[in-house]
């Protein structure tokens, strides 16, 4: 039976399986957390949510282990490159263990069931006569006696005059190199100026397959909704006209040539990287003894998404489906092309780029070591970088895990599973007749399961994640404003409905989060002692109150133990970071007041209670608070952060004694406290705790 796989945008068709990719990390150095925000974090939320929603999901990866970087490695350190490969192989697979990946398998380039796909790749297109021989000049190593590939050889870039420039690529502009294009190129191997000889390559026509990629790019965005940064690079790469691509190398290194006479080449790691994916799924096939690879590859009726880094998407997005579309036209075996190509920007550290000539990062599993993978996970989902690069702050990250995962979610679970052992034996309590109260908690549960649904199905996963803990506050401010510490004494059936309905919000909690933190949402399930490969904890009755009265209840732990600021000083201190420059935005401190000045300001705690749109305006937004005492409207210009019913209910601080102005022609009565993050989004300024409106801040 065919599901459907329906966004907002409304796609056009329905898929069966899902086939999942994440980029293949190199087996040249350890991963780190840009690793994690780029590829593998989204491509794993994805996977899981599909799951949860009880589809037919394989997601694969595996370490990607030739090219000229591993051999370099190898050299540098007197060994051989299989040596290298296999200790980083090895190593990034226990650390996406422990970050806690999905992946159904995680296989690596070096086994011969991939060196023999690949080959197979090659020959069919040799056979059809796609691949072009060429003579052509490179740069030769007179005192090494060799060829130099690419990144053997540094210089100076012809585009922006960079040093340093390699010989495929300029890190600082961008541009794509041959070696020969750069200026008073060294060879890295012998430090001499190399000469130019004549060597012969076979050539893919990418050229050949523009306007079909083309064609293919516009289609699937039309059905799929691509990223406005992934459509843009692709036209950037049209406008300059596709080239054609050396698929083979001077290098011992790799997959072999097939053909006589080409025993010193093998095929240039860009055309055998990307076919990592049909090998590793053939692998998991064999493992299971079956040949349902071919499912997943070769029916149209897979969604196949392949989740990289901005700094891959000329390969999957332009390279890998030309390939496909090669062996498609002359084979009876087709291969699907990627559904969508979700690429996230970079992600950098305290304001700089991850390099590790510079040793300037942190190692997911030196970072594991000390902090749980889920805190990691929850902190890099909400800052992900899916539309411009964004920064890593160990600041942030304490912020993320301290004030979010263990004052808003972990406070709710355990308040509430505390107070059921107190006053309920440790059973869910029975749920009575609703008030207007319990029914708007419950409206607000019943939606939100489509609401992340739909933003994680148009991989807009930090979208998601803050909707989830939206819902989490809303339960806290449920659980406030019902007061259960009063009516278990005035109004018992009153708070066994309050309690029962936070149970049941606990559950969906711990479904909603489960894509993104996975170790959270199993320890929660288990306080239900229901089997969580039951329909108990499926994405589609997330928000159903399934729990049942007379459930004896596990005993309730603290989930998030709060990291202390001395603990985070000392990551700052290994970085020589100081305190102060790790804050999210660096800004200027505005001219000093007097404490009399201060005094000036009435800031009070208020709920807002109604919101709207202001007509006629895209920025506006009308708000009417409680300050307790009184009601009064004010005008906000957030309506491109917040919809109107984001806002309802929450708790805010405002300026109580601003002149009154008119915005619009709307009168305002003050005005609301907000910050912008590093994406630019205003986030208001809230309270933690059980505060009245009106109080004031001091």
């Amino acid at each position: 039976m065919l599901f459907g796989i329906r966004t907002i945008n409304q796609m056009k068709k329905e898929y069966k399986r899902i086939l999942i990719t994440a980029a293949l990390p190199y087996a040249n150095g350890k991963i780190h957390l840009g690793h994690l925000a780029g590829a593998y974090l989204p491509a794993d939320i994805y996977a899981r949510y599909q799951r949860l929603k009880k589809r037919d999901v394989l997601f694969i990866c595996g370490s990607d282990e030739h090219g000229v970087p591993i051999t370099i490695t190898a050299e540098n350190e007197k060994t051989t490159p299989q040596a290298i490969v296999d200790r980083y192989h090895e190593l990034n697979k226990i650390a996406f263990e422990k970050f806690g990946m999905s992946f159904d398998n995680y296989s690596r380039t070096s086994l011969p069931l991939h060196h023999s796909s690949a080959q197979e790749f090659f020959l069919k297109m040799h056979r059809a006569g796609i691949l072009k021989e060429k003579i052509e000049k490179q740069l030769y190593d007179q005192k090494a006696k060799m060829f130099l590939p690419d990144r053997y050889v540094e210089g100076t870039c012809p585009t922006c005059k960079a040093p340093d420039a390699r010989g495929d690529q300029c890190e600082k502009c961008g541009t794509f190199l041959n070696p020969t294009d750069l200026i008073d190129p060294k060879s890295k191997i012998s430090g001499d100026t190399p000469i130019v000889r004549e060597t012969s390559h076979w050539y893919f026509p990418l050229g050949d397959y523009q306007q079909r990629l083309k064609d293919y790019i516009d289609g699937k965005n039309t059905e799929d909704g691509w990223r406005d940064n992934v459509i843009k690079y692709c036209q950037s790469w049209f406008n300059d006209g596709l080239q054609d691509r050396a698929v083979t190398r001077d290098l011992q290194w790799g997959v072999e040539v097939p053909l006589e006479g080409y025993k010193d080449k093998v095929l240039y790691v860009w055309f055998d990287a990307v076919l990592g994916y049909i090998s590793s799924t053939k692998e998991w096939s064999q493992k299971n003894g079956n040949e349902k690879w071919k499912d997943y590859w070769t029916n149209e009726d897979t969604k196949y998404v392949a989740f990289i880094g901005k700094d891959n998407v000329v390969f999957h997005c332009i390279v890998f489906p030309a390939m496909l579309m090669a062996w498609n036209d002359n084979s009876d075996v087709k291969y699907v092309l990627p559904t969508n190509v979700p690429a996230n920007e970079f992600l950098n550290l305290e304001g700089q780029k991850f390099s590790k000539s510079r040793g300037w990062g942190v190692d997911v599993d030196e970072f594991l070591e000390k902090y749980p993978a889920d805190s990691l996970r929850y902190a890099l989902a909400v800052n992900m970088p899916e539309s411009r690069d964004a920064d890593f702050y160990w600041k942030d990250f304490q912020a993320k895990h301290n004030n979010e995962l263990a004052d808003i979610l972990g406070n709710f679970v355990n308040r509430t599973l505390t107070f059921v052992h107190k006053n309920f034996d440790g059973v869910v309590p029975q749920l009575y007749e609703l008030s207007d109260l319990d029914t708007a908690f419950v409206n607000e549960l019943s939606f939100k399961p489509e609401t992340v649904g739909n933003l994680i199905e148009q991989y807009k996963f930090r979208e998601a994640v803050l909707e989830t803990m939206n819902l989490a506050r809303f339960a806290n401010k449920y659980f406030n404003d019902s007061e259960p510490w009063k009516t278990i004494k005035n109004n018992p059936e009153r708070c066994s409905t309050t309690i029962n309905l936070c149970l049941q919000a606990v559950r969906t909690l711990s479904v909603l989060f489960q894509p993104v933190m996975p170790g959270v949402a199993h320890r929660i399930h288990s306080l239900f002692n229901l089997p969580t490969t039951s329909e108990n904890f499926s994405w589609n009755n997330a928000a159903k109150l399934e729990l049942k009265p007379g459930t004896k209840l596990g005993i309730p732990e603290i989930l998030f133990t709060k990291i202390e600021d001395e603990i985070i000083q000392k990551e700052l201190d290994k970085l020589n970071v100081s305190s102060k420059s790790s804050d999210v935005q660096v800004v200027e401190i505005k001219p000093t007041i007097t404490i009399e000045d201060f005094k000036k300001i009435d800031l009070r705690v208020a709920t807002v209670v109604e919101c709207e749109k202001v007509p006629k305006s895209e920025k506006l937004l009308k708000l009417q608070i409680s300050l307790g005492s009184e009601t009064r409207q004010l005008v906000a210009g957030i309506a491109q952060h917040y919809k109107p019913t984001d806002l309802v209910g929450k708790k805010i601080i405002v300026v109580a004694n601003l002149q009154p102005t008119k915005l619009m022609g709307t009168d305002s009565q003050g005005m609301l406290l907000a910050a912008s993050d590093t994406d630019g989004k205003l986030v208001f300024v809230t309270t933690a705790g059980e505060i009245s409106n009106g109080a004031i801040v001091k």
